[in-house]
């Protein structure tokens, strides 16, 4: 049977006739009520569902209509089946007893069987009698009673789990024969007695609870409820669906439509009270979620089918409530729904945090995350939803808004909408524009005006005040920045609406001063939600003509602001919020008059709360104030609170825990210090600021003198307590990595508790004896009055510090347990683990006959593992350990010890054998640190990560292995710079070493390994979360998945307003993509969304830039770290991301949604695995038919016609659904394509007889059709005249295929094939470019999307595309396109920067070219690449000799200095409108050409890369000559090192040259004459050029020289300046080795081959032939027979053999 067809063909619950013919306001076919994974909607989604609002969301216009179904009734009844019915117990209440299929008053057409067969093809097998039997028998012990042997639904249900997945051949046919007799069995279901029918219920929505069955199956079990659901209120069937129901309700949010079909049943509003929770269920599925509450456990119970129908009969007859609907009554569905929805509003539900559910989310990428105003307002009335098609109406009209279309687009409202919608249509406005479009503000403001529509406008005010009331009072956590940004949008929004428009905010809907006030004494965090709201709408009153400053109003609130301002515990982002305010509407802050208002304790008496209360209100008033120790009342608490609450804790409970488990550091006693509560206002510690300082040691000895006793006590207590527990509960389980992980648990908690009550009390009296000794020793004679006041104060820092010392010891003593604890299980665990490699089950005789004969069946152990509910005990422990805040920690999900231990896929001794190599390193490591360093920190945290791998080693499970990840990381994190530099390379290596252990293939893999790594990133304190050093570090060693810590690192700042965060994120961009020691394997798509929110907060911090900071201050503050940076972010932030631009800027647009942001997440979504179930299958089918069509004769020209049919079967398959498929997609072909290929080639390898063009055509086979498939859906995707969509699309495949290939290069590495990707894109380049008018219009625009893509692949990013991609660059059709084709050379840029990257790839291998036996193996390999980029730059010089004239600086700058013959190719480039004169003509006056005063185009800015203050300095000094000191510092601002060959910063030099020397040119010029030998010399240019001959050394004197000789070009102005500027230096030198090495310089560009640059030939000549310069007269000319030899060829050459012996004669001669 076809599988699209099946789900609507199975008729259940209508004739046999046809499926249209079925039971009344039942859908022909449910195919769209399914919408999970593994529902069959996956085969067949809706056809026209395009979303305009996404990046390509015209590809929907591609849509083919798809064929109705053909379906109808599967055919007939199974026959007997009653053979294998389900199993009863024996009594009078069997319902199998008088079951026949004629039985009276059943309709058989209404019970038609479906051919289970379609269903389930296991389930056609012919099942033999014993599965038969041993299948009934479970479920006959479902129905029995004790003695007989029984089992839960649970068990049953974990039973078939198991047998579904085992492979044990006769447990999956036992699986398969249980399910088809149950749903064989549903046809006599309404005979079974009540309480048997209720344990089939549960089986049965257990069975879809647990994803037992998929596709057609659950597809028929969800019919199965849903026809139970529609039967008569109250029905024995009606309630075998409610209980159905109940079993699988958390899971209704997979079904959206399903849940669509339950709520349109009559009585779905009239379940019984204590069932009220399916209600919320189904109508938060039908939005694909959870309810925002959850409640625990079943709403059901074995006794509540009784139940329900009682309380249905009591329902029925109290007055006032509507009874259920009869079959052919109308429903009273209006009536009710108020009852339910009063009944759901109930005053005590917590408002939920935005994490509790999540929305579907669109394909376009939202930024801000909504979830809290959506969980509001469905608490709130119910509004009158539009329909659907209203509501894509009104979404396209806001969508498509502009100031152009404003007057149509509001006559299309109202046709569109009725009053009745309206207020929907305000809400809609306000949640999902206003709230996430800060930018559109203005636009909807606009489009009420409009509007003209009052009722209509204050709706929309009505829903902004509900919506920031909302974000007000709710959950203020600590990093929830986007509720913050909507309140900052909403503020923004409602003084644009009310303030803007001369409309006041009146005091009863938000009174502001009283907020800012309320904010103020409940802290920090909510003035970071407050202070940025109140300036947000301020910021409209300077519309305003009533509003404005000096408005009493508006003045009384800046004031409170300014008194705020003046607070210095404030968070300077929120000064700076205030202070831009105040410069948005011209205000001086100091001008301001601050009141006192936040210090008036009577304002505070009478305060109304609009924020939620604070979190911890037992606090002391002087704690809850964040600025201010100022006391107050604080805020009364609301009615239903307790008055206890208010009070603060004594000393008669159990304190509350202050510090979570991973807070405290045990490495040693300094981990106490960062934790040390000392109270400002002890009378003492005022008086004698100096004591502090003994705070910290009298802490640390009370520890000290405690921590061994205690711990050595609490261990032998626990460790025996809890040995015998677990002996006992897991004798006979046999996994031992369950057991350790008990155990484990249980040792923490029992440990931890130990040693809190036993050293409490001690620790308390310590600490204050030793504080009242410390304070006595430093007063020396304390009177009494001072003796008193010490006491007091020894008494308060005690108790503030005593849960702290309490909490260190209780860590180092559970630290310490767990070893002892493996030592004392280890022979259990031993036998456990013999008993595995044996192949039997381990079990202990003696135990399994205890447990079976004197323990009761309630508490008794069975084989195979422990029950959940007592796992629930450990699990517990786990999460609560005495002394500590409540664990909640991710990597222990609830019923994490009940799951079985996965086992792993390699062999248990590899990964011994990796912990062991990894002890033996660190125990190398450990030997070598000096004895002096025994104690330091550092010694002590390695001896402890060695002891935490010593028990992940033990255990090898990975709950283990991620608590030894997580120190590591940890311990990476938390190293200071401060230590012994040898001790701290050493410790980041030992922690590196055991990350990389982990990470190792045969271990967890990179996969897993990277994942959590970065989570710790992510996760850990912000203590240590910003070191630069260990981050960078992890990065270079591959350890971070960069595509999720980018995102992490560009939300934490917070837009810029997090300056640790921007500073540390600058710091790791300069040291990853700037500096020369870069890491090579991270590219700018890498940190893409960093760069682009430090670009974001560049331009908004250059239009706020504080003034007063130098160019010198911004480029000291480059080299500062992040707690040095935070000041200063706005100062060194442009000058890096200059940089950074002019890196990247030649092809980048960052416009968020542009281009090349499409390109850059196609990058990082094609790292993403976690594809949903069955895509893979679906993308594989979907490309095996596309290349069968591609290249079928039916194809049609161009494969229109394949297309046109292809495009309908991806509709069908649910592929242009969303933007997020579309991208799997696309990745999957991407991926298998160039996985067949590999294959292909694989074969070659095995059989070396094989053709290589038949391999080649064998890969060409698939990528050429998968190619064509991508360029006609760029060709035909939106609009024909909709480039956006087009180029996006793009950008997005182009990226994907760029990601994929990064993967495969970083995975494969030398394995490595280059063959697919070159072809894919190659032939996307040919087909893209082909002559087509629709092609034509969005060419620049493609080709720009391949220099991106090939810039992103560049050679040192990716070495091993290297030849592919030269290939790429040099191809005739691109170099024409770029260079030719495109209008006003706007391809030029992008092209020339291509070639930079080819020179900067090339310049390490050219730069010392030292040919040992290695190297000259790879010089071999490199002369092909070489070779390949001569012939490139000779194309060039003959066809495109312009390009390289204007991009000849740039080039140059990167090629390095012995390149002689490279430099030459492209220096040798002139105009092709010039003739060149010739240089060997004699007496030729070059000052006499036209072209010689004529200034070159350079297209390179080589000014940037100048420090703001050494240009400032030279301008000055060209200018004036001052400062006098600049000649002398000269050398030193030019040199970075002292390493020889790398002293200087060649880049600098050669930009100082270019840069002088257009400078003379242009002060020459401007004083009337040439350039010449008299005019360019006695200037402040020719200072610094004699100073530069002079003053450097060699090295730095050869790069100045060749800076001069790469501007001696074609005869123009520059040429001729640099020709003079180097002779006059000739002649001038004061020693020879200055004219011996200006000869070398332009020597040996003269004895390599042809081409010479023409301004290198004049030059040179005129030196050996002016007699002025006596050339030949030096002895360097004659030092050895074969120089002067060869000083002779060369003058023969350049004039002729007769001049040139004149020459030499005559010179000799003088």
């Amino acid at each position: 049977m076809d599988t699209l067809s099946g789900i609507g063909s199975l008729n259940l619950g209508g004739t046999a006739t046809s499926h249209t013919q079925s039971m009344q306001g039942f859908p022909t076919s449910l195919s769209s009520a399914f919408s999970n994974p593994q529902s069959p909607a996956k085969a067949f989604p809706p056809l026209s569902n395009t979303n305009p609002s996404t990046p390509f969301g015209g590809i929907g216009s591609l849509s083919s209509q798809l064929p109705g179904m053909d379906s109808g009734p599967l055919g007939t009844g199974i026959g007997s089946g009653i053979g294998s019915s389900l199993g009863m117990p024996p009594v009078n209440t069997d319902p199998f007893g008088t079951r026949k299929m004629s039985t009276p008053g059943l309709n058989p057409p209404t019970f038609q069987q479906t051919d289970l067969s379609q269903v389930w093809p296991e389930a056609n097998q012919h099942f033999s009698k014993e599965i038969d039997d041993e299948a009934n028998s479970y479920f006959q012990r479902i129905y029995n009673h004790p003695p007989h042997p029984t089992m839960s639904v649970d068990e049953v249900l974990e039973m078939l789990q198991r047998f579904k997945d085992s492979t044990i051949k006769r447990e999956r046919e036992v699986f398969n024969c249980m399910l088809r007799n149950l749903f064989e069995e549903y046809r006599f279901f309404p005979q079974y007695p009540d309480k048997e029918l209720h344990i089939t219920a549960c089986l049965f929505g257990g069975i879809i609870e647990k994803g037992l069955v998929t596709y057609m199956a659950l597809g028929l079990a969800l019919r199965y409820v849903l026809e139970a659901l529609r039967k008569p209120y109250g029905s024995k069937m009606y309630y075998f669906g409610i209980a159905a129901l109940d079993r699988f309700k958390n899971r209704l949010k997979d079904y959206p439509q399903y849940c669509q079909h339950l709520a349109s049943i009559a009585h779905f509003l009239q379940f019984p009270h204590h069932l009220q929770e399916c209600v919320q269920y189904i109508e938060y599925g039908q939005q694909s979620r959870d309810p925002p509450v959850k409640m625990q456990g079943s709403i059901t119970t074995p006794g509540s089918l009784a139940l329900a129908q009682v309380q249905a009969q009591t329902q029925s007859q109290q007055p006032g409530v509507p009874k259920a609907p009869q079959p052919g009554q109308p429903s009273t569905l209006v009536t009710t729904a108020t009852t339910t929805t009063t009944v759901a509003k109930t005053p005590t539900i917590t408002r939920p945090t935005p994490g509790i559910f999540k929305k579907d989310v669109p394909p376009s990428i939202n930024t801000t995350n909504i979830d809290t105003l959506l969980v509001a307002t469905d608490q709130t009335e119910r509004i009158v939803e539009p329909p659907e098609t209203v509501q894509e109406k009104i979404a396209f009209i806001f969508n498509n808004l502009s100031q152009s279309n404003m007057t149509q687009k509001v006559e299309e409202l109202k046709e569109t909408v009725k009053e009745e919608f309206m207020p929907w249509v305000s809400q809609y406005l306000v949640m999902k524009r206003v709230s996430i479009e800060p930018n559109f503000h203005g636009l909807y403001s606009n489009f009420l005006d409009t509007l003209k529509n009052p009722e209509f406008v204050k709706m929309v005010l009505n829903e902004t005040y509900r919506n920031i009331k909302v974000l007000l009072t709710s959950d203020k956590a600590a990093a929830n920045f986007s509720d913050r940004s909507l309140l900052k949008n909403l503020g923004h929004w409602l003084g644009m609406i009310t303030l803007a428009k001369n409309k006041p905010i009146l005091y009863t809907d938000l009174e502001v001063k009283s907020l800012l006030l309320e904010a103020y004494v409940k802290g920090q965090q909510e003035l970071l939600y407050v202070v940025p709201f109140v300036a947000k709408v301020l910021e409209s009153s300077l519309r305003s003509m009533v509003f404005r400053p000096q408005n009493p109003w508006t003045m009384a609130i800046m004031n409170v602001l300014a008194e705020l301002h003046q607070e210095h515990d404030l968070k300077l982002n929120l000064k700076f919020e205030i202070e831009v305010l105040c410069k948005n509407l011209s205000l001086d802050i100091n001008d301001l008059k601050p009141g006192n208002l936040l210090k008036d304790k009577d304002k505070l008496k009478s305060l109304e709360e609009q924020l939620s209360a604070p979190k911890k209100e037992a606090k002391p008033p002087e704690e809850m104030l964040p600025v201010s120790t100022t006391d107050f009342v604080p805020f009364a608490a609301p009615p239903s609170t307790p008055a206890a609450t208010t009070t603060t804790c004594t000393t008669t409970g159990p304190p509350t825990p202050q510090f979570s488990y991973h807070d405290i550091n045990v490495y040693a006693l300094a981990g106490l210090a960062p934790h040390i509560n000392i109270t400002v206002n002890i009378p003492l510690l005022q008086a004698h600021p100096q004591l502090k300082q003994c705070v910290r040691q009298s802490v640390e000895r009370a520890v000290q003198e405690l921590v061994h006793p205690v711990v050595d006590r609490s261990i032998k207590i626990a460790m025996t307590t809890c040995e015998q527990i677990i002996r006992k509960d897991f004798a006979l389980d046999s996994e031992e990595s369950r057991m350790r992980v008990a155990a484990h648990h249980m040792m923490r908690n029992l440990t931890a508790g130990m040693a809190m009550i036993t050293c409490r009390e001690p620790l308390l009296m310590s600490i204050a004896t030793n504080l009242k000794n410390s304070f006595a020793a430093a007063l020396r004679a304390p009177t009494p009055q001072q003796r008193e006041m010490m006491e007091e104060a020894a008494a308060r820092i005690a108790q503030d510090n005593c849960e702290l010392a309490c909490c260190f010891i209780q860590k180092t003593a559970v630290e310490k347990a767990g070893p002892e604890m493996d030592k004392r299980l280890a022979t259990e665990f031993e036998l456990r683990k013999h008993a595995r490699q044996e192949g039997r089950r381990y079990c202990d005789p003696v135990v399994l006959t205890y447990q079976a004969e004197r323990m009761p069946e309630q508490i008794r152990l069975k084989v195979g593992g422990v029950d959940p509910k007592q796992l629930a005990v450990y699990e517990e422990f786990a999460r609560n350990v005495p002394g500590f805040l409540p664990s909640n920690d991710l990597s222990q999900p609830t019923g994490f010890l009940a799951q079985p231990m996965k086992q792993q896929a390699w062999a248990t001794d590899d990964v011994a054998q990796i912990y062991d190599k990894c002890m033996a390193d660190l125990e190398q490591h450990l030997h070598a640190i000096p004895p002096a360093l025994a104690m330091n920190p550092l010694t002590q945290a390695l001896r402890s990560l060695l002891e935490a791998v010593a028990l992940a080693r033990n255990s090898r499970d990975g709950i283990a292995a991620l608590g030894l990840l997580q120190k590591a990381v940890e311990g990476l994190l938390d190293a200071t710079s401060g230590a012994d530099a040898d001790l701290l390379l050493r410790y980041r290596e030992c922690h590196l070493l055991v990350l990389k252990a982990l990470q190792d293939g045969r271990a967890y893999g990179p996969q897993w390994c990277n994942k959590q790594i970065t989570r710790c990133l992510i996760e850990c304190r912000d203590e240590y979360k910003y070191n630069v050093e260990a981050v960078e570090l992890l990065i270079r060693n591959h350890l971070v998945n960069m595509q999720q810590y980018d995102l992490h690192l560009a939300q934490s700042m917070e837009n810029g307003l997090h300056y640790m965060a921007v500073a540390f994120a600058m710091q790791l961009v300069k040291l990853l993509l700037v500096d020369e020691r870069s890491v090579s394997h991270v590219t700018e798509a890498d940190l893409f969304h960093t760069i682009e929110t430090l670009m974001r907060t560049c331009a908004h911090s250059r239009a706020n830039a504080p003034e007063g900071h130098t160019a010198e201050q911004e480029q000291q503050s480059l080299t500062k770290t992040p707690n040095e940076t935070v000041g200063c972010t706005t100062t060194c932030l442009p000058q890096l991301m200059d940089v950074v631009r002019s890196n990247y800027e030649a092809m980048i647009d960052r416009a968020h949604g542009g281009p090349n942001f499409m390109m850059h997440s196609g990058i990082s979504q094609a790292s993403e695995y976690d594809d949903p179930p069955g895509l893979r299958e679906k993308a594989e089918y979907l490309l095996r038919e596309w290349v069968n069509l591609y290249h079928s004769a039916a194809a049609g020209r161009d494969s229109t016609k394949a297309f046109s049919a292809f495009v309908g079967q991806m509709h069908q398959q649910g592929i242009l659904k969303t933007d997020d498929l579309i991208t799997r997609f696309f990745r999957l072909c991407t991926e298998m394509c160039v996985e067949i290929s590999y294959r292909a080639q694989a074969e070659q390898q095995h059989n070396p007889a094989a053709s290589a063009a038949i391999i080649r055509a064998k890969c060409y086979h698939n990528l050429d059709a998968f190619v064509r498939l991508i360029a006609l859906l760029v060709k035909h995707s939106g609009e024909a005249t909709n480039t956006v969509t087009k180029i996006n699309l793009l950008n997005k495949v182009l990226g994907i295929v760029v990601g994929v290939l990064i993967q495969d290069h970083d995975v494969r590495q030398t394995e490595f094939q280059q063959l697919p990707y070159h072809r894919i894109f190659i032939m996307l380049l040919l087909e893209l470019n082909a002559p087509e008018h629709v092609l034509e219009t969005i060419n620049f625009q493609t080709l720009t999307a391949f220099c991106n893509t090939f810039h992103i692949l560049r050679p040192t990013k990716a070495p091993g595309f290297v030849y592919a991609w030269l290939e790429l660059i040099s191809h005739r059709i691109f170099i024409a396109r770029m260079l030719a084709h495109t209008p006003q050379q706007k391809g030029w840029p992008m092209y020339a920067q291509l070639l930079i990257d080819l020179f900067k790839y090339l310049a390490p291998f050219l730069r010392n070219v030292e040919l040992n036996k290695p190297m000259q193996i790879l010089y071999k390999v490199l002369a092909f690449f070489l070779n390949g980029t001569l012939r490139v730059l000779l194309v060039l010089l003959h066809d495109f000799p312009e390009f390289l004239c204007d991009y000849h600086y740039g080039f140059c700058d990167v090629i390095p200095p012995n390149c002689i013959q490279l430099r030459n190719l492209i220096l040798s480039a002139f105009p092709r409108n010039m003739r060149l004169p010739d240089p060997f003509t004699p007496n030729l006056k070059v000052d006499m050409l036209s072209e010689i005063n004529i200034a070159p185009r350079i297209l390179t800015n080589f000014t940037g890369v100048m420090p703001s203050q050494f240009k400032k300095d030279l301008d000055s000094y060209l200018k004036t000559r001052s400062p006098v000191t600049f000649l002398s510092e000269l050398r030193s601002n030019l040199q970075v090192s002292n390493e020889p060959g790398n002293r200087y910063n060649i880049q600098l030099i050669n930009a100082l040259v270019l840069y002088v020397g257009t400078q003379a040119i242009a002060h020459i010029h401007n004083k009337g004459s040439t350039p010449s030998m008299s005019t360019i010399t006695h200037s402040a240019h020719m200072d610094i050029f004699q100073n530069l001959a002079v003053d450097l050394d060699t090295e730095g004197r050869y790069l100045f020289l060749n800076a001069i000789a790469n501007q001696l070009r074609y005869p123009n102005s520059h040429t001729h300046y640099f020709s003079c500027t180097m002779l006059y230096l000739f002649a001038e030198a004061n020693t020879e080795a200055i004219q011996e090495q200006i000869t070398r310089v332009l020597l040996e560009r003269l004895i390599v081959n042809r081409p010479h640059p023409w301004g290198l030939l004049i030059t040179f000549i005129e030196l050996i032939k002016n007699p002025a310069f006596k050339f030949w007269s030096h002895d360097f000319v004659h030092c050895a027979p074969e120089i002067e030899k060869l000083f002779q060829s060369v003058a023969q050459c350049c004039m002729g053999q007769k001049q040139a012996q004149q020459v030499m004669e005559g010179t000799g001669a003088s």
